[in-house]
């Protein structure tokens, strides 16, 4: 068994190591391009006061914040696999209430909406 995992891992390498040689054929001319700061799409260079999106901002700490709370399910996940009692089962249907609640306002408030109507 470890001699074929062993031959597996190397034969992917190998496959792996020789597809990226095949597709690096793009060779780049202007490095000036490549070597300049980025700065969130934004030319730092051009006009320093410029406004920032509130509405990318906004979305950005929206996804943290729902994003953090998926993360909190997992170890909810793995308590479901060795016991399930009512006190488990009712805190994540508390916790899933309350994050359909706040992704259900946010969106009639009109925060997910990437355009306004």
């Amino acid at each position: 068994m470890f001699l074929f995992s062993v031959l597996f891992t190397s034969i992917l390498s190998l496959i792996l190591v020789s597809v990226y040689f095949l597709t690096n054929y793009i060779s780049y001319t202007d490095q000036g391009e490549k070597m300049t700061a980025f700065e969130c799409g934004f030319d730092p260079l051009s006009k320093m006061r410029s406004p920032f999106s509130t509405r990318f901002f906004l979305l950005v700490v929206l996804f943290l914040i729902f994003d953090v709370e998926i993360a909190l399910l997992f170890p909810m996940l793995s308590l479901f696999q060795t016991s399930i009692t009512w006190i488990s089962t009712t805190a994540l249907m508390l916790f899933l209430a309350i994050l359909l609640f706040g992704m259900f306002h946010e969106w009639n408030e009109g925060a997910l909406d990437w355009f306004s109507s």
